[in-house]
């Protein structure tokens, strides 16, 4: 079993990783988990503080080598309308992780949200794709309450 170090890269330029891991959005924030590589090798994540782990970042092993991270296909709700702007703003509004793309924006499935989204004259629809939303805007990764 490998063990990690705390060390994490947030771009893969450093090596040629020797796996990749393949993670939905909660399953990439942690600080202890037993995981496997997408080839099945067993790995023991050893962080010293919980971690948002960004798609396309490299997670070292304590021997050097380099384990890819990569965002997994997820169910999800892509929203599109005519009034983007006022969409994404109850949608911030509600601290929901959300991936920005030039016209749409996809978050986890909420069926409270999904019918607020509806009233407001947003059209949802459910996809299945990797889930990279947007870092917390008072620093890099998540953000978890009001508490800014």
């Amino acid at each position: 079993m490998h063990t990690l170090t705390a060390r994490i890269y947030h771009d893969h330029s450093h090596s040629t990783p020797f796996a990749q891991i393949t993670l939905d959005y909660d399953t990439r924030f942690l600080r202890r988990k037993m995981l496997e590589t997408d080839d099945g090798q067993p790995i023991l994540i050893d962080l010293a503080q919980t971690t948002s782990l960004d798609h396309g970042g490299v997670l070292v092993l304590s021997d050097g080598r380099e384990v890819l991270v990569q965002a997994a296909a997820q169910d999800l709700l892509e929203v599109t309308g005519d009034d983007m702007p006022r969409i994404a703003w109850h949608i911030g509004n509600r601290h929901t992780p959300c991936q920005i793309e030039d016209r749409r924006l996809l978050i986890q499935p909420d069926h409270v949200i999904r019918d607020m989204l509806g009233k407001i004259g947003a059209t949802v629809r459910e996809v299945h794709e990797p889930f990279t939303p947007e870092g917390g805007a008072y620093g890099v990764g998540r953000t978890h309450s009001h508490a800014h």
